[in-house]
């Protein structure tokens, strides 16, 4: 509502010329909190005003929000200063939004740091001394060998990926309602050559 206050104070001579505007994406409609109505108040407001506007969003991600995991093995395990949990997944290659919102994925049985008994740094096996997931509180230690599941991760983790530093590409499964577990897609080297061609 505030965006579109501003944009109409700076371009509101252009709107009734307009034949449509974009009110971008990012809108996580499909949220419980979001206030839809909020929302329907203002694209009414604009079409009473701008009767021959067509207006467009981009719901974008609220059609996957909370969908999708991204199951990672921990491979290691480091000190300094704190357990680090060295992952089989990375957040510059499988979860970019991390490094660029800043964004906290949710993981499965996990708390915020030092809300349960041990807090661990997640953080991949790159190159990258920043390629960092987060701080996530466990109820015990992991293992080496433990799978750890990501929630939220339909909206980029397929579309935004990279194989930075030789890191293979997630498969992609389909888990059916009756819990079988069909295997879609995965990847490997001809798929890593077949990005630089």
């Amino acid at each position: 509502m505030k965006t579109f206050v501003a944009f109409e104070r700076e371009f509101g001579e252009y709107l009734p010329r307009m034949k449509w505007i974009n009110l971008g994406g990012g809108h996580h409609i499909t949220r419980a909190d979001y206030d839809i109505f909020a929302l329907d108040e203002l694209l009414y407001d604009i079409h009473a005003k701008y009767p021959n506007l067509t207006v467009y969003l981009e719901p974008g991600e609220a059609i996957a929000l909370n969908a999708g995991w991204l199951d990672t093995t921990v491979l290691d395990v480091v000190r300094n200063g704190m357990p680090i949990l060295i992952l089989d997944t990375s957040a510059a290659c499988h979860m970019p939004d991390v490094l660029e919102m800043p964004y906290r994925p949710p993981l499965v049985n996990t708390g915020e740091p030092n809300e349960r008994a041990v807090t661990c740094r997640l953080a991949a096996r790159t190159c990258l001394a920043g390629d960092v997931i987060g701080d996530y509180s466990f109820d015990r230690m992991p293992e080496i060998g433990e799978r750890l599941t990501f929630g939220d991760m339909a909206i980029y983790s397929m579309v935004k990926t990279n194989t930075f530093n030789g890191m293979p590409l997630p498969a992609i499964a389909l888990l059916h309602e009756d819990g079988d577990c069909e295997l879609v897609k995965t990847f490997g080297y001809e798929d890593f050559k077949g990005r630089l061609s």
